[in-house]
């Protein structure tokens, strides 16, 4: 099934964009380890994000970087164990 961004209310696409503007915190032999939360506040004012909407905003982030996170760990995962069979 394919959603259009118009099936989304705008704090998913908020969010979704929010999120795409953190830096990532990589580390080598770890791999992504999340979001840079450092400049959210900056990026809830240049979305217009209300306080009423804050702790759902933060949830949808949390919710992304967690699925970010776990595909990061994957990719690692399967590369480490093909380098170990290819020994």
């Amino acid at each position: 099934m394919l959603f259009r961004s118009e099936d989304f209310p705008q704090i998913v696409l908020d969010a979704m964009n929010i999120h795409n503007s953190l830096g990532n915190r990589m580390y080598p032999e770890i791999g992504y380890m999340g979001k840079d939360y450092t400049n959210l506040p900056l990026l809830e004012k240049l979305y217009g994000i209300q306080e009423h909407q804050q702790e759902y905003l933060f949830d949808l982030l949390l919710f992304l970087d967690s699925q970010a996170i776990e595909a990061s760990q994957k990719k690692l995962k399967a590369e480490y164990d093909r380098i170990k069979k290819k020994s």
